[in-house]
């Protein structure tokens, strides 16, 4: 039997970052797919470069950024400040919504300023949408915050706990919306981005640079866990370990490790992806626009052109489905034309051509986060790392966060262990 002191599944963003950082070379990666990366892969083809969604890095911690920077050797790396938009029945009005509401159509602006200020505040609203509701009012909410999250995340927002995007979501007070009036802010917690030109997968690359390659394992799935014995079971072997790193999805790994759980409490959406390249430019100088309106397939659009300031229109299309949606080759190609017609509905596209495309189902994207699975996420991780075993990630812990909330996490628990 194999053995090794640090056994990590997953060889995305976090379990890389913990086999970078960990002081001992004595461990192993296993990576199900035949390529590292995980989610944050990119794809280039007839001349575009595309990721397999959105990656942008937002970086709050300068040495992180810096670390990274450093082992991108040869890459041409952008900082970006940020420019994106909400189509609003064909206005374009800056992010956020609710600091933006002055730009609405008059009639439309006036709705949400009177429901801004005789909304009925919550101390402690029940759920996200209560809180929309709660601290925004009825016009900002039904007008964006409700159909762009019912669309993004393919579920009842009752269902959601309060803080489910926790900082990512863009609060404003009344105070805060009414100064932006006159003294336009629309900062958020990504207003500046960095994006190296040949895409997400060079922080990948980067993360790469001082991990032992020849201890990552393409191809290997884990199939079980026993716990007790500290024995990982593959599609190839077994494997006995000291500590075991997982970036897997933590209703999964409750799945590998045999520990009884509620299905339900883990509830989460798939993200369709069309990276579409056409032959000639289209909207100039917005990086992301969001769609809220129920007439159109997509809840958002990105444009690596506009990043990379090149000469054809070349874009992302998000789609969100439900866990059990079907996506089989036929149900694709429906979505690829709702997707194509839908663009030419919202002027996006016109008398341009289509010369490049690709897709990729995210299963799962966005997770679920209520206040079931907060507190059943904290029991059973506690109940693993008693027994060797370490969930880190978006996934691994079941969370909203960044990519570089993966790297700082697994860092330090990398640090910890060792």
């Amino acid at each position: 039997m194999d053995q090794t002191r640090f056994l990590v599944i997953g060889a995305g963003v976090t379990g890389l970052s913990f086999a970078n950082w960990v002081d001992s070379d004595d461990y192993l990666v296993l990576e199900a797919l035949h390529e590292v990366g995980g989610y944050c892969r990119t794809i280039k083809q007839d001349g575009f470069v595309w990721d397999f969604s959105g990656h942008f890095f937002h970086f709050k911690n300068p040495e992180i950024e810096q670390y990274l920077v450093e082992r991108m050797q040869g890459q041409k790396i952008s900082k970006i400040t940020k420019s994106s938009k909400i189509d609003y029945e064909g206005h374009h009005i800056d992010f956020p919504f609710q600091k933006n509401i002055h730009q609405l159509p008059k009639e439309d602006f006036i709705d949400c300023l009177v429901d801004l200020f005789t909304k009925e505040d919550k101390e402690k609203p029940d759920n996200f949408l209560d809180m929309l509701y709660s601290k925004l009012g009825k016009g900002i909410s039904e007008r964006m915050l409700i159909p762009y999250n019912e669309k993004l995340y393919a579920t009842d927002l009752s269902t959601l706990d309060v803080d489910a995007m926790g900082r990512f979501f863009p609060h404003a007070n009344v105070e805060e919306i009414i100064r932006n009036f006159r003294d336009q802010d629309s900062q958020s917690y990504n207003s500046t981005f960095t994006y190296p030109e040949g895409g997400a997968i060079q922080y990948v690359h980067a993360l790469m640079d001082s991990v032992k390659h020849d201890q990552i394992c393409l191809n290997e799935r884990v199939e079980s866990i026993d716990v007790d014995a500290k024995v990982a079971h593959t599609n190839l072997r077994s494997i006995k370990y000291e500590h075991l790193i997982s970036s897997t999805p933590f209703n999964k790994l409750l799945k590998m490790t045999g520990t009884e759980h509620d299905p339900e409490i883990y509830s989460y959406n798939k993200v369709l992806v069309f990276n579409l390249g056409f032959n000639k430019k289209g909207i100039e100088g917005v990086h992301w626009m969001y769609y809220p309106s129920r007439d159109l397939c997509f809840y958002r659009l990105g444009f690596y052109d506009n990043i990379f300031g090149t000469d054809r229109m070349s874009m992302y299309v998000e789609i969100g489905a439900t866990p059990d949606a079907d996506m089989s080759p036929a149900r694709v190609a429906e979505h690829r034309s709702q997707v194509l017609a839908d663009l030419k509905k919202c002027g996006i596209v016109t008398d341009h051509e289509l010369v490049s495309e690709h897709h990729i189902v995210l299963d799962p994207a966005y997770v679920h986060i209520t206040k079931d699975s907060i507190a059943d996420v904290a029991e059973k991780k506690a109940q693993l790392a008693a027994k060797g075993i370490h969930s880190a990630g978006r996934y691994g812990s079941w969370t909203y966060c960044s990519i570089e909330d993966n790297i700082i996490e697994a860092k330090a628990l990398a640090q910890e262990l060792s």
